[in-house]
């Protein structure tokens, strides 16, 4: 495979991954317990790396710490997201604003710019995602948009694109292979302690209960994010993060035909039109000079 076309298969695999564990996440109903067993299932998956790697350095630390906060941010947006609408309305929208928001932030924190076609090629991407959040008629009518599934869609999306900077800033200070696989062993092994924390923190007295109907599925969610997640992190060291973020969010297209087979959800000929506009859009950002 030529160097151009691996990043894009990364990103493919982590977008089909990715998608894969937002359904399971969602399928349980309990959002919030299968989103810790998720995280603990990703941390469980490194831990046989952990003593092969070295040490994080004060830098990866550092780099640490920031995407451990705006993961944190993320999840927790994503959680209340997801309890509050359907998994077709806040997927696309979560994951469809991200790759402009991260372009954007990108520009000023890791001066990656995109050129005038990279930028055409982004906003059409964003525009075709966004379209997947419009649901499909049911009886010739519109099913309602829940308003506070909508905002806090948009405020996941921006917890996605701040996760997508700090973690590609953080495998550039991990110069090297296994300073690299630091960083990702560390996030992972990290990770899963502020979402527990807060699940035992508003389910006194019930956890165990709340969490054994969504062993299952959280620990399969939690073995595809690992691979999702894994991708990504690599791919942020071949290519610019916006590039990245925009391929990956091909996940909106993966998400809506699992929605459509697994949860009966609508994927009508809107939907076939949009994810057209999206490879348009997502080939205008990667190949632009």
């Amino acid at each position: 495979m030529s160097s151009s076309l691996f990043p894009i298969a990364l990103c493919l695999l982590s977008a089909v991954t990715v998608a894969a564990t937002n359904l399971f996440v969602k399928r349980g109903g309990d959002v919030l317990s299968t989103r810790m067993i998720v995280s603990i299932a990703m941390a469980l998956s490194v831990v046989p790396f952990a003593p092969f790697v070295p040490l994080p350095t004060p830098a990866v630390w550092g780099a640490l710490a920031i995407s451990l906060v705006v993961h944190w941010f993320y999840q927790f947006a994503m959680i209340r997201a997801l309890h509050r609408g359907d998994l077709s309305l806040v997927f696309p929208v979560m994951r469809g604003l991200a790759p402009l928001l991260t372009a954007i932030t990108a520009t000023f924190v890791l001066n990656e710019t995109p050129g005038v076609l990279g930028w055409l090629g982004l906003m059409i991407a964003t525009g075709a995602l966004i379209v997947f959040a419009m649901p499909e008629e049911k009886g010739g009518k519109h099913p309602p948009i829940k308003q506070a599934a909508l905002f806090w869609a948009m405020v996941t999306a921006l917890g996605i694109a701040f996760y997508s900077v700090a973690d590609a800033n953080g495998t550039r200070i991990a110069a090297d292979a296994s300073t690299l696989f630091t960083f990702v062993v560390w996030l992972f092994l990290l990770d899963w302690i502020g979402i527990t924390s807060v699940m035992f923190w508003v389910r006194k007295g019930r956890v165990w209960s709340d969490i054994a109907p969504q062993i299952r599925d959280g620990t399969i969610g939690g073995l595809l994010g690992t691979v999702s997640y894994g991708a990504a992190l690599w791919a942020f060291t071949l290519t610019e993060a916006a590039n990245v973020t925009a391929i990956r969010e091909t996940s909106v297209v993966f998400g809506a035909i699992f929605g459509a087979v697994f949860l009966k959800e609508a994927f009508g000929p809107r939907r076939i039109l949009a994810a057209s506009g999206l490879a348009f859009g997502l080939m205008l950002l990667e190949f632009a000079p």
